[in-house]
């Protein structure tokens, strides 16, 4: 063994072969020589198990090809570009919405210049960086004033903390919800300091139910539309009109948390979601919702409503704590821009387009997807398309099912299709599919075009390897 540890080479002979490689040596020195280290140890280890046994396999130039392999492998970023195959348009676990091409441009803007971030070039002095989107998102909602935090969470408690802090927020106990990552509805409402007072039933709750709450204590009423989920059956709940004509009658702000939010109307059906604008032509006060779910915007807490409210919420010395970025101001511009024109908004932006994409478009995409694998994989798998459905995700549109075509790859080895999943995960970029009846498929949904041939390369990696 003491022999064998002994032919290992060098890990400076290793850093100068691996430094012959132009792609190699643009890496940093240090991260090249802990990953050399890192592969050694390995060798050391298989030394040490009896796996290595013939000093011939650990001359450099043996170890040479898998050495570059190991080293390209661990200098990947870990935070990297993944290929969504699974038809889940916004995929909270593979970073939501992506951005459109306009709003992509409008970042690397930002990151790269100087800009008017808080700067009036009309008058030489400070400005307000919600300037260049507030004026948008009031012409596209009805809005009188709006405000961006970075996401809608912090856009609910520091709506709370402003509003009504101390005293009670009247809320149905049917819309008390928990969206991703065990944070609820209650955790937020007791951070910014306002107190719970649950009314009606889980499926039913009337409007009499919260004018019987309604005390000298009374802060606010609220509505929380269950984006994330379906309560179905024997149920009845308030509408924002009531809700709002009630606050009126008692003078009590009235506030609606949309979740997901959208500015597209869907045309009803399947997709049948409220509004933003209809939120606020029902005459809430204020309304929060999500920038990177339906939108298809960054993440972002979005404040419409009217104006003596949302100007006190400015205010509120937590906004400044939960203030967006120039990079998420840039990008949201540019998507808001794209709403100008619903048409537009459609046809440029990702999320809405993969939503409103008909059956009939992705049966001919999945086709053309299915004839490129079948000609890049040959006899190493078996390909073939059957119907299935897409899901928008991100908590939008629960239990709405999106018709889709979806493509299946059979390897032709005993590889099970759990084995083909896990082993996509680690190619570059990573294909990230679902399984269904036992056969790994891919969903051209939320796959583009321009995908496909990365797609193809993945697969190919992985069988071809087999």
């Amino acid at each position: 063994m003491a022999n064998l540890y002994r032919h290992l080479p060098s890990v400076d002979a290793a850093l100068a072969a691996l430094l012959e490689d132009p792609e190699l040596a643009l890496l940093p020195r240090l991260l090249l020589k802990d990953l050399v280290n890192d592969t050694f140890e390995a060798l050391r280890e298989d030394i040490r198990e009896g796996s290595i046994e013939d000093p011939a396999g650990l001359k450099l130039d043996v170890l040479l090809p898998g050495l570059r392999v190991a080293v390209r492998s661990g200098a990947r970023p870990h935070f990297r570009r993944v290929l969504n195959a699974t038809g889940v348009v916004i995929h909270t676990n593979l970073g939501r919405s992506i951005l459109a091409p306009q709003a992509m441009e409008a970042v690397s803007d930002a990151c790269a210049h100087y800009s008017n971030l808080e700067f009036a070039l009309e008058t030489g002095e400070r400005g307000s960086r919600y300037s260049h989107v507030e004026p948008l998102l009031c012409r596209l909602t009805g809005a009188e004033a709006a405000l961006v935090v970075n996401n809608n969470a912090a856009a609910v408690m520091l709506i709370l903390d402003t509003m009504a802090k101390g005293r009670e927020v009247v809320v149905s106990r049917g819309q008390l919800v928990e969206i991703g990552g065990s944070f609820r509805i209650p955790d937020v409402m007791e951070k910014s300091g306002a107190i719970l007072r649950e009314v009606g039933a889980t499926n039913r709750t009337h409007l009499h139910d919260y004018e019987d709450a309604i005390n000298e204590n009374t802060g606010a009423l609220m509505k929380v539309h269950c984006s994330n989920f379906r309560v179905i059956g024997f149920t009845k709940e308030v509408s924002a009109s009531e809700l709002a004509a009630l606050g009126q009658k008692h003078d009590l702000p009235v506030i609606e948390d949309l979740g997901s939010g959208s500015l597209f109307d869907f045309g009803g059906g399947a997709l049948d979601e409220p509004t933003v604008q209809q939120a606020v032509a029902a005459g809430l006060d204020v309304v929060s919702f999500s920038g990177d779910k339906v939108l298809g915007g960054p993440q972002a807490g979005i404040i419409v409503g009217t104006k003596r409210w949302i100007d006190k919420i400015k205010k509120n010395p937590m906004n400044r704590a939960l203030r967006i970025d120039k990079m998420t101001l840039a990008a949201l511009e540019a998507t808001l821009r794209l709403y100008l024109d619903p048409l537009t908004a459609r046809r440029s932006v990702p999320t809405l387009k993969m939503i409103t994409a008909t059956a009939d478009e992705l049966k001919v995409r999945a086709r053309r997807l299915k004839n490129r694998l079948g000609r890049d994989l040959g006899d190493t798998a078996t390909v073939d398309l059957v119907p299935g459905v897409s899901r928008v995700g991100g908590g939008s549109f629960p239990e709405r099912d999106l018709p889709t075509t979806l493509v299946t790859v059979e390897p032709s080895t005993k590889m099970a299709a759990d084995e083909l999943k896990a082993r996509l995960r680690d190619t570059t970029p990573p294909l990230i599919g679902r399984i269904e009846d036992d056969r790994f498929c891919l969903d051209p949904r939320t796959l583009e075009d321009k995908e496909f041939q990365l797609a193809s390369a993945a697969l190919q990696q992985v069988l071809n390897a087999e």
